[in-house]
């Protein structure tokens, strides 16, 4: 039987797909890459906010539309754990639902032709589930590695505790016994992930906090293995043994990603964030100084309930003063369940997204300037792609994949996709670099 994975979202959905892809491979089914070939196709969906669910849900839509006879359509993910029974009555073109802690089921449910919902609740520790398969990803060379699943943090904005349940810790053994397989497949670069990176052994033993810095420090003891690179790290939990293994450790990028979604106090506590604006500046200042040019990402959210014009001008200021590397921004959503969809001051849609549009573009202007320091700077790049001979794509250590920057240059040498190279820096623009290769 013939397997086709599309896969929405996030990184944690494609860790998930690919998990999915070993389980079933591992019992014999073929995975395959086009969705006319296959008797089996999977959607992994994203429930994050409302546009993720429209397109979530068009995407299934649209390969219902095209299903061939005999052939079988399977929604999985965060759509089909949360809105499951929902979906069942809504969508009769959808022949069955697994949710995010099912993957290991795919199987039985297959070979049965029932396709009975199997979505079941979240145990208690992290479930190990079969062998990760990433040989056949559209980037081979890079791999994010979910050291933890869930989240007890509680945002009041946030569904995932709903969907993916509380946190549950990896033990370290099952991290690098991953890494090392990933490496020894051709992985260079591994992008840590799960909700809150820093959350990482809260379950596992009562101190804790130790534990991700000396995770990351043996992630970098791998042979192969030559870019590490942290995502989704809580303000409040950024220690400063963590900031030493990303200072002393030539594999750690000097780059972090902190969403700290608003900058005001009042706001900051609606949200059930424990940053505060003192705390945040503090933060920042902080790594600057003992990290010189980290690179520092962050997400907001624009036009939180209640949010006053006044508040969302501390929020323009902020990203005015603090010139973030990298910046992403939500208008905020609704979500089902959620405190804060059923607190007073709800923000109409316009404004919303007016306020959102006001950050990027004054981030846009940030970037560009930000961009031109490295004009003359030589940058170590890694090669994604040749766009027309002699012509490159690729990304620096300040550029995690998928959603940031690149880096356009030429090589005189042709380079492999996945092979590191040293560029000159010659120009720049609002979110990328131009180079040419120093061979």
């Amino acid at each position: 039987m013939k397997v086709f994975i599309r896969t929405l979202g996030c990184e944690k959905n494609t860790v998930d797909s690919e998990y999915a892809a070993g389980i079933l491979r591992a019992d014999g089914f073929e995975l395959c890459q086009d969705p006319d070939e296959a008797d089996v196709i999977m959607v992994n969906t994203c429930a994050f906010i409302n546009d993720a669910k429209a397109e979530s849900i068009n995407t299934v839509l649209e390969y219902a539309a095209d299903k061939k006879p005999g052939q079988k359509l399977i929604m999985s993910g965060c759509l089909a754990q949360r809105y499951s029974s929902e979906l069942r009555k809504e969508m009769p073109e959808v022949d069955g639902f697994v949710g995010v802690n099912d993957y290991a089921k795919l199987p039985a449910l297959l070979r049965a032709g029932s396709f009975e919902p199997a979505v079941s609740e979240a145990g208690k520790v992290y479930d190990e589930e079969g062998t990760r398969l990433h040989e056949s990803a559209e980037s081979p060379w890079t791999a994010s590695l979910k050291i933890a699943e869930g989240c007890n943090n509680i945002c009041t904005f946030c569904a995932i505790p709903f969907i993916r349940g509380r946190y549950r810790s990896r033990k370290p053994e099952a991290v690098l016994e991953e890494a090392r397989q990933l490496a020894a497949s051709g992985v260079k670069e591994i992008v840590v992930i799960a909700q809150d990176v820093t959350g990482y052994g809260q379950d596992l033993q009562a101190d804790w906090k130790g534990m991700l810095p000396e995770l990351i420090r043996n992630i970098c003891r791998i042979d192969g293995i030559e870019w590490v690179r942290l995502m989704y790290c809580y303000e409040d939990e950024i220690t400063q043994e963590l900031i030493d293994v990303i200072k002393e450790e030539p594999k750690v990028c000097k780059y972090l990603d902190i969403p700290i979604q608003h900058v005001n106090s009042r706001i900051l506590k609606a949200m059930n964030r424990r940053s505060t604006t003192g705390s945040i500046k503090a933060t920042i200042s902080n790594l600057r100084k003992q990290i010189p040019g980290i690179v520092i990402r962050t997400t907001l959210i624009s036009g939180f309930p209640g949010e006053t014009r006044e508040e969302f001008e501390e929020l323009m200021d902020f990203v005015r003063e603090t010139r973030f590397d990298r910046l992403g921004v939500f208008a905020y959503s609704k979500e089902d369940g959620t405190a804060a969809a059923k607190m007073p001051g709800q923000v109409r849609k316009d404004v919303k997204e007016r306020r959102r549009d006001r950050i990027m573009r004054l981030q846009q202007g940030i970037s560009l300037e930000n961009n031109e320091r490295y004009i003359s700077r030589v940058l170590r790049v890694l090669t994604e792609e040749m766009t027309e001979p002699g012509c490159y794509l690729g990304r620096s250590a300040m550029d995690a994949p998928e959603i940031d920057n690149g880096v356009i240059f030429t090589s005189e040498r042709e380079l492999a996709p996945g092979e590191f190279t040293d560029v000159l820096i010659d120009d720049a623009f609002d979110y990328d670099l131009s180079g040419k290769a120093v061979l």
